[in-house]
């Protein structure tokens, strides 16, 4: 089941034959498994074994452990609304719905956060399941069952889980899901009882794909092997504060930061005359730790590692770890310097209705079936007994909504990319560690991974105080530090450093309790409480209510550090210095509430300019690319007293303008290419408006050209650890970015997944490029010549080779007639199921698989269709779901998912939300009782 590995899928026509291709495919799907069934069992599957596993929608069941009727009401699209007169068989039935749809996908996600793959899909899934248990999701999800979350929070985990466990009762593997049925080929796996631990875990896979900048880390670290430090800064600029605006603009934050800063005590009364409502309400004491470091990371890339974390030299080391990364399989998304997501909210003042509208749209690895799915969780009456009327994104596999609305407020989430993980070298010495001068004993503990097919294996996890040691999970992470540079206060190197994790989600914590609380808020109030419990991961959390209120919160546990670590690059373990000392008080974590301009917007930018906030967020926020687009679209909106409504944002999420493009074309067009093909293709850039829309050929051409320029300038320089796999070229010799003799090159071949390598593209390489472009004969512009192709040794010439490269590139993937050029051919997003669908036999993946849809947009955009610029233009990341919420009138709010609301391969509802998400369109999304009633298409009744 490797998640990353390239599966041939069965394509689909365009829109107007893909419901034939349905009925195709499941014939074809009938006669294969039945060939197939007919060699394995004597017998075949039918098409009444495909349909086995489809949900009951109509009529009544019986659900043991409910105390009254519960109403399950599902729309034109399968997406259920829930109503029940107890919070127990809100949430029981929740978990008996979702098991009903997605179980499946449930199972899987539980066996990756426990890492027990292997139990599922064999012996490939081994060293995934070794690492997994490494880390110990699942131990650290039954302390914080056992020790941290409220009892009432535990009594909906456990009446989850009952509802999940009562669809379970007395049904096969085939019974549950075609994909089982499938296992049954080479497995006799049967799926266990669900438990309210399981739940838990999934946040921990969450928060993994979500972890910040520990990428960027191990990236740094690595650049070392062939960069100079003013190389590496370079690479990684400072966040442009003056033209992309932070999160957090107003409020009373300045005041709040002199107060910590002067070591005294604040609470904050409140802005904008709200009297003490968006007060911090409590106190906090002492000087903020490395007060100046949230500005960027040019200032630790471009120096050596204080102490002895020893940046250079660690290229193959590294590169161990980011290929067990690589492996891993994501649960939300792929973790790099493009994906984020957009949420933001307009006050009253500006918006048609007068009450405030919400969007947001959170940009994730695609998956089938999407990783959200919509409900709604009604109580008959809102009482004590029962307190929820919420709708909006669940996961699957976890009570409660995530993302969207209640009767009286709406709240979205994009990640805050702040710095929650680090690395830390080991000095390993028999059989414990290094620290402060002495040797201290591992924590150890045995794990045994059982294999479907094959024997068992035990492996021993050993800890340091830091956390769990990655480096015993990989032969190449053994030699970590091996060829480390340390100063002369380091401790011999013996066979090499280890590396350990210290990670905030490794710790018991209360986000599910968040979630609850979250849920039922009626107020900012209670908003901002329920937030403070909301630890792992990060969220940027917007904010909008009935009464015409709009805000933001920080929330997380967030670490402090000395001044002499900020958390960029990896740490000496053995260094007490490098300890973190604590987490920021979350009294003292940024908020703005009714800001005066009436509108916030959060799209992974800065969270507030490190000036005026005395504590290190993180060294590497995206770099408001999407953010401050979304800005001045806003802006644009209500200048002269204009007013926005719920399709301007909807509108507003389709933008697929390219600020890159902006910034480059107008010196593209000024290049006098000789070659009359490459003019030609050239031509397609003048009088172009820079939206990225699928039939633009001059989307497609100047990608092509963005793909070259980063390729030749920084690509083909970056050590063979951060470049694609397959890549293999005669580089520079190491701390060069100029052409050196061919005597002096040295063969390469990338290591990295195409879909991680760098330079990927996103905004992070739009600053790069932009601070160059003021330095045309910078080195960085020097490439050599490459058979035909001419040297380039300044920005000029390096550019009329890109769209030499371009030009021809395209011919050779879309042909010689730029008139059939089109970006949405090159940019095609594929639906692969999660397991099966990627490494399964190839009947099956073409059973489970969909697509492929051609999409506008691009990276870094606000319709941010992510495609990595290392390795190709295919989609790898999407706005997940899209959504606008108008407080003014909760039914003309509107919302989409990726696929459907099936994980059922033949289910009429497996993507059928697709191609509306593809062209832009948002669904009606019912609220009132009156209007899910209106809405409704089928009732299922469950009763005690």
């Amino acid at each position: 089941m490797p998640p990353n590995t390239t599966a041939s899928t069965g394509q689909q026509p365009g829109k107007s034959g893909r419901r034939k291709g349905r009925k195709a495919r499941l014939i074809v799907l009938v006669l294969v498994l039945s060939l197939i069934g007919g060699v394995a069992y004597g017998s075949y599957w039918s098409i009444s074994t495909v349909r086995a596993s489809f949900p009951q929608t109509k009529g009544t069941l019986t659900l043991k452990g409910l105390s009254g009727p519960v109403e399950v009401k599902r729309d034109n699209y399968g997406i259920p609304q829930i109503y029940a007169s107890s919070d127990a068989d809100l949430f029981m039935a929740q978990g008996y719905v979702q098991a009903q749809d997605r179980f499946y996908e449930m199972d899987v996600r539980r066996h990756m956060a426990s890492g027990r793959l292997s139990e599922m899909f064999g012996k490939s899934q081994v060293d995934n399941d070794e690492f997994l248990r490494t880390l110990g999701w699942d131990r650290v999800a039954k302390q914080e069952y056992d020790t941290k979350l409220s009892a009432t929070t535990k009594k909906y985990l456990q009446a989850y889980a009952e509802g999940v466990n009562s669809y379970l009762q007395g049904k096969d593997g085939e019974d549950i899901s075609l994909e089982y049925a499938a296992l049954g080929f080479t497995n006799d796996y049967k799926p266990q009882a669900w438990t309210p631990v399981d739940s838990i875990s999934w946040l921990k896979a969450m928060a993994w794909d979500l972890r910040g900048n520990m990428q960027d880390e191990i990236d740094r670290a690595l650049l070392t092997s062939r960069l100079g430090p003013k190389q590496i800064a370079d690479l990684y600029p400072q966040y442009p504060y003056s033209r992309n605006k932070a999160i957090v603009q107003e409020g009373q934050y300045s005041e709040l930061a002199g107060a910590f800063q002067q070591g005294g005590t604040s609470g904050s009364s409140g802005t904008n005359g709200t009297s003490g409502t968006n007060g911090t309400g409590g106190t906090s004491t002492g000087t903020a730790s490395g007060s100046s470091g949230a500005s960027g990371a040019s200032g630790t890339a471009s120096g050596t590692a204080s102490g002895a974390s020893g940046t250079a030299g660690l290229d193959s080391q590294l590169g161990g770890l980011t290929r067990v990364l690589d492996d891993l399989p994501p649960a939300v998304g792929v973790n790099g310097d493009g994906i984020g997501s957009n949420s933001w909210v307009v006050g009253g003042e500006h918006t048609i209705s007068g009450k405030p509208l919400l969007a947001n749209d959170p940009h994730l690895s695609p998956s089938l079936p999407s990783v959200w799915y919509q409900m709604g969780l009604h109580c008959r009456s809102v009482s004590s007994t029962c307190q929820y009327d919420v709708s909006g994104y669940t996961f699957a596999g976890m009570p409660g909504v995530i993302i969207g609305h209640n009767q009286d407020i709406a709240w979205g989430m994009t990640n805050s990319g702040v710095d929650v993980t680090d690395l830390y070298l080991e000095k390993i010495t028999g059989d414990g560690y290094l620290y402060d001068g002495k040797v201290k004993p591992f924590e150890t503990r045995e794990e045994t991974i059982k294999v479907a097919g094959g024997e068992s294996k035990k492996i021993v996890v050993r800890e340091t105080n830091n956390g769990p040691l990655l480096s015993d999970r990989d032969e190449e992470l053994v030699k970590v530090g091996r060829k480390a540079t340390v100063d002369t206060a380091a401790p011999d190197r013996g066979d090499g450093y280890g590396v350990a994790l210290r990670w905030t989600a490794l710790q018991p914590g209360t986000t599910m309790d968040a979630v609850f609380a979250m849920d039922k808020a009626k107020n900012w109030t209670d908003f901002r409480k329920a937030a403070s419990q909301f630890e792992v991961p990060s969220q940027n959390l917007i904010y909008a209510d009935n009464e015409n209120h709009i805000g933001y919160t920080l929330p997380g546990k967030i670490p402090l550090r000395e001044e002499s670590d900020n958390g960029s690059i990896p740490a000496p373990g053995w260094d007490p210095e490098y300890r973190w000392t604590g987490y920021i008080p979350q009294d003292a974590l940024p908020y703005e509430y009714d800001p005066e301009r009436g509108y916030i917007v959060t799209a992974n930018q800065a969270v507030i300019d490190p000036d005026k906030y005395p504590y290190t967020l993180t060294a590497d926020w995206g770099y408001g690319a999407r953010s401050q687009r979304i800005t001045d679209l806003i802006q644009s909106k209500i200048k002269d007293g204009g007013k926005i409504s719920t399709d301007d944002m909807r509108q507003m999420q389709l933008d697929n303008s390219s600020e890159v493009a902006r910034l480059l074309v107008p010196t593209l067009l000024k290049i006098d290419p000789e070659n009359k093909d490459v003019r030609e293709a050239q031509k397609l850039l003048e009088g172009w408006d820079y939206t990225q829309d699928a039939d633009s050929a001059a989307a497609a051409y100047f990608n092509a050209v963005w793909r070259n320029v980063l390729k030749l300038a920084f690509g083909n320089k970056l050590p063979k650890e951060l470049r694609p796999k397959g890549q293999c070229l005669w580089v520079e010799p190491v701390n060069t970015t100029g052409p050196a003799d061919e005597a002096e090159k040295v063969r390469e071949c990338g290591q990295r997944d195409p879909d991680r390598a760098q330079p990927d593209g996103g905004d992070r390489w739009f600053e790069v490029v932009r601070k160059l472009m003021d330095q045309p004969d910078s080195e960085w512009w020097s490439t050599p010549k490459v058979g035909t192709r001419p040297a380039a040794h300044n920005r000029d010439q390096l550019f009329k080779r890109a769209m030499i490269d371009a030009r021809w590139e395209l011919t050779a993937k879309l042909g010689k007639d730029i008139d059939s050029w089109s970006w949405g051919r090159l940019h095609r997003l594929f639906l692969k199921n999660q397991t099966l669908g990627t490494a399964g036999p190839e009947f099956i993946r073409y059973a489970l698989n969909r697509g492929p849809w051609e999409l506008g947009g691009g990276e870094a955009t606000v319709n941010a269709t992510g495609w990595n610029a290392a390795g190709g233009y295919g989609v790898v990341w999407v706005p997940s779901m899209r959504m606008v919420v108008n407080l003014g009138d909760l039914d003309k709010s509107k919302w989409i998912n990726l696929t459907g609301a099936s994980g059922h391969a033949y289910s009429a509802h497996y993507v059928d939300q697709t191609d509306k998400w593809a062209d832009g369109e948002l669904l009606p999304w019912a609220f009132s009782d009156q209007a899910v009633e209106k809405s409704t298409s089928d009732k299922l009744v469950l009763k005690p």
